[in-house]
C-alpha cells in the first residue's frame, strides 16, 4: 500500500555512525519532514528510544548503520509494536545492507521514499530472543566484525571488515557445530550437518552468494544457511578474498532453506553477529516470522531478485 505521511514519526538518530558527517543534513531533512528526533549517546540507546516512541508512533525511522536499525527493530518488537508502527531506514553507517537492499540509495532519497514509497511487510528472523533484519553469521565474519574499531570503519568503510576477516582466518579455530533444518519448501526434509566450520551464515534479507544478487527474498517466510566446511587456510584465501567461495560450486558448501534451524556448538559458546550485533550462546535457535515487519522500500526494491529462478542450494548434503 502508498505511504500516506500521517500520523506521529520519530527518527532515532546515531550521531557516530559512518564517516560521522550525516548530522547536519539528517537533522535538517527531519525536521522538514516533521520528525520528532532523539540522538543515541551509547550503545543500547537505539533500542531503548525506539521502544519508547513505538507505541505511539506511526512510523520510526533509523539514521545510521545496520546495527543502528537491528536496534531500532528490536525496540519496536520489545514494545510490542510491530502491528503499528511501521519502519524507515536513513542510511548512515558503513555498510548499509538493508537500504540497498530495500531500494533507499541515500540520506536524501530515503526521505523521498517516506512520503512516496511503497510500503511492504517483510520478514524478521529471530535468533533466540533477539530479532535480526539481514543477516545471524557465526564464525570467522562475527569475530572479524566484532574485532572492527570504529576507526576502523571510518578510516576504510567495508574494507575494514574485510581485512580483519582475512587476519582473522590465519589463526581461526573452526567450530565443531551440529546445524539442523526443519523441513522446507518443496517437500525438503529436515536435514542435520554435523562437522567444523569456518562460517555459519543465516540470510534472511541478505544472500551469501556470488550468484546474481546479495539480497534474498525477504518475503518468502524462509532463510538462506550457508555453511563453509573447514578447509585449508591457504583454499579459503586463495578464493578472491572468500568472496567468490559463495558464488561457485565448492566441495566445501552447504546450502539449505528452511523456516527455523538450530546450530549447536560442540564445544564452547560460539560469537554471533546479527546484523552487526553482538550475541555469544551454545545453543542458537533460528525462526523467521514471516511478514513481521512493515518497511517503506524505494521504487528499485524487488521482494524476489530471482524473480522465477530458484536460490541454488544443494540438496545432497
Amino acid at each position: 500500500m502508498e505511504s500516506d505521511g500521517a500520523g506521529r514519526r520519530v527518527l532515532v538518530l546515531n550521531p557516530v555512525s559512518g564517516s560521522e558527517d550525516h548530522v547536519d543534513d539528517t537533522i535538517e531533512l527531519a525536521a522538514d519532514h516533521d520528525f520528532e528526533i532523539r540522538k543515541t549517546e551509547e550503545a543500547g540507546d537505539a533500542r531503548r528510544l525506539a521502544r519508547e516512541a513505538a507505541p505511539d508512533a506511526d512510523l520510526v525511522a533509523a539514521a545510521g548503520g545496520d546495527g543502528t536499525v537491528n536496534e531500532v527493530v528490536n525496540g519496536i518488537a520489545t514494545a510490542e509494536a510491530l502491528d503499528t508502527t511501521a519502519l524507515a531506514v536513513v542510511p548512515a553507517g558503513t555498510g548499509n545492507n538493508l537500504a540497498s537492499n530495500i531500494g533507499v540509495e541515500s540520506i536524501e532519497h530515503s526521505f523521498a521514499v517516506i512520503e512516496d514509497g511503497r510500503r511492504r511487510t517483510i520478514d524478521l528472523g529471530l535468533a533466540n530472543d533477539r530479532w535480526f533484519v539481514n543477516s545471524c553469521v557465526g564464525g570467522v565474519t562475527a569475530e572479524a566484525s566484532s574485532e572492527t574499531s570504529s576507526d576502523g570503519k571510518r578510516e576504510f568503510g567495508v574494507l575494514a571488515y574485510v581485512m580483519n576477516t582475512l587476519e582473522t582466518v590465519r589463526s581461526f579455530d573452526s567450530l565443531p557445530l551440529r546445524v539442523t533444518t526443519v523441513e522446507g519448501p518443496d517437500g525438503e526434509a529436515a536435514k542435520a550437518w554435523e562437522g567444523k566450520a569456518v562460517f555459519v551464515l543465516v540470510g534472511n534479507c541478505r544472500r551469501f552468494t556470488g550468484a546474481r544478487t546479495a539480497q534474498a527474498n525477504v518475503e518468502d517466510g524462509l532463510f538462506e544457511v550457508t555453511i563453509v566446511e573447514e578447509a585449508g587456510t591457504v583454499d579459503l584465501l586463495g578464493e578472491a578474498a572468500l568472496e567468490g567461495l559463495f558464488g561457485r560450486d565448492s566441495t566445501h558448501i552447504v546450502r539449505r532453506r528452511a523456516p527455523s534451524l538450530t546450530v549447536e556448538s560442540l564445544r564452547d559458546s560460539v560469537q554471533y553477529s546479527l546484523d552487526g550485533e553482538m550475541l555469544s550462546t551454545e545453543t542458537l535457535h533460528l525462526e523467521t516470522n514471516a511478514r513481521g515487519l512493515d518497511v517503506l522500500v524505494g521504487d528499485s526494491y524487488r521482494p524476489n531478485p530471482d524473480e522465477d529462478d530458484r536460490w541454488p542450494f544443494n540438496a545432497q548434503r
